[in-house]
């Protein structure tokens, strides 16, 4: 079982601290796209924040330096797997959020939407806990292998996600990709290179992350979705606000 101080090391290993080299390319490029994300949503972040899905709580320790934070409170099921001693501050029946209505400012939740079942319900019910005028933060996959199978729904483009806030009750929203197409074609490849079954990986794992390094550091992420070279992302990022 892990240990609080192993937690600590991973999290700040592989999540607030993350570099890349040979043995994390795979997961290097949508964590640290992640992080880019959370860093440039922290700033605007205040009041008493819900971390929806927190999991093992990775963000927590540079949202709270952010000092218009009052409360984080980390919120995941009452049974997973994987947090061990990072035990949620409050726990859900992965239904209803047990908060009273217009309880928090703003809202997180990193890399949840596609594990829910119903995109809607639960839009709502963060709806429903959330201040008026608060704001909800997070992040979707794009580019990802399913993984905690079977709870990997789905996979969404700018335009649903849109819909769904919309219909959610949420007003000024605004996605953005978290990557260009160079780290989108990265990633890729760090997945081919992860989960590929062929004989020759042992001589490609070099050629492969000076490939994966170089499309890491020429990436740019263009500022609107086209079509074209700009539409393709690893994940996007979002934020919405409730009316």
């Amino acid at each position: 079982m892990q240990t609080p101080i192993d937690i600590q090391k991973k999290i700040e290993n592989d999540f607030v601290a993350i570099k890349l080299h040979p043995s994390n390319f795979t997961f290097f490029g949508p964590r640290s796209s992640i992080l880019n994300a959370i860093k440039e949503f922290i700033p605007h972040m205040k009041g008493d924040l819900l971390d929806v899905g927190c999991g093992i709580m990775p963000y927590k320790s540079i949202i709270v330096e952010n000092k218009n934070i009052n409360n984080y409170i980390g919120m995941d099921l009452a049974q997973p797997t994987y947090y061990a001693h990072a035990e949620p501050d409050l726990k859900w029946d992965g239904s209803v959020i047990p908060a009273e209505n217009d309880r928090f400012d703003c809202l997180l939740a990193t890399e949840f939407f596609e594990h829910y079942h119903d995109t809607q319900h639960i839009l709502k019910e963060m709806n429903r806990v959330m201040k008026k005028g608060g704001v909800l933060y997070g992040t979707v996959p794009f580019i990802w292998n399913l993984h905690e199978i079977p709870y990997d729904e789905y996979r969404f483009t700018p335009y649903s996600l849109q819909k769904h806030f919309e219909h959610a009750g949420f007003t000024n929203i605004e996605i953005k990709p978290m990557s260009g197409a160079n780290k989108a074609f990265a990633q890729m490849l760090g997945m081919w290179f992860e989960f590929g079954r062929f004989r020759a990986k042992r001589f490609l794992k070099y050629p492969v992350y000076w490939l994966y390094k170089w499309l890491i550091r020429t990436d740019r992420i263009g500022d609107k979705f086209d079509g074209e070279f700009n539409s393709l992302y690893n994940g996007l990022s979002f934020k919405a606000v409730k009316s």
